[in-house]
């Protein structure tokens, strides 16, 4: 399949250096409450890469949480794929396509586990059906097929028809954030991208990058 003549003009807006905050994590607020009020759906979520032992990468779909403390915090299963990875490398990347704004924001940074009583009042604030859900499934685990999926979800519908108890293995990261960039798609291919990197002492420089 051909793709060559697929063509987009990023016509919409521009990234001036005078008109970005000097706190990245306060840009990145404006970008997204921007971004959420054009009505998009998941307008939360993002791409969140890691890498495997054996030097793999993978990415996957999560939806951010909560922004606290120069920190970004979703939620998994910590023994799937991307749980694994992270604690063997707890490093990872995140990446926010905003395509309505013709935006983007790249983000990379150290990852750890959020306190437990925290994931557990969330997990108590989630719908049934999305308990019911983290705890029937292995998650990234085999299965032999859909049947039996719906077996472990019917078995746990049965014991906890109305309030799930947090799963030991499910809970949050908190994605701490080293070096963020962010992307502004602009006429003859010539788009904004300024980077800030934080410093040792928690000051952040910028730098603006070529297309």
């Amino acid at each position: 399949m051909a793709l060559h003549d697929d063509r987009k003009e990023y016509l919409k807006k521009s990234l001036d250096d005078q008109g970005l905050h000097d706190d990245p994590m306060v840009q990145f607020g404006l970008w997204l409450q921007e971004y959420r009020e054009t009505g998009a759906e998941d307008s939360t979520a993002f791409a969140i890469s890691t890498v495997s032992s054996n030097g793999d990468p993978d990415s996957r779909i999560v939806l951010l949480k909560e922004v606290r403390d120069e920190q970004l915090v979703f939620f998994t299963n910590y023994n799937s794929k991307k749980g694994r990875d992270l604690n063997k490398n707890p490093r990872a990347h995140a990446l926010f396509f905003w395509s309505n704004l013709e935006r983007q924001v790249r983000i990379l940074g150290s990852v750890v586990r959020i306190p437990r009583d925290e994931s557990e009042r969330y997990f108590a604030s989630r719908p049934i059906k999305s308990q019911w859900g983290a705890a029937a499934s292995q998650q990234s685990e085999p299965i032999s097929n859909r049947a039996a999926m719906d077996d472990q979800l019917r078995l746990t519908q049965e014991a906890y028809p109305t309030q799930v108890p947090c799963p030991p293995d499910w809970g949050g990261f908190a994605l701490s954030v080293d070096r963020i960039e962010f992307w502004q798609g602009r006429d003859s291919r010539m788009h904004d991208r300024i980077r800030f990197n934080r410093e040792p002492l928690g000051e952040w420089t910028t730098e603006r990058l070529q297309p």
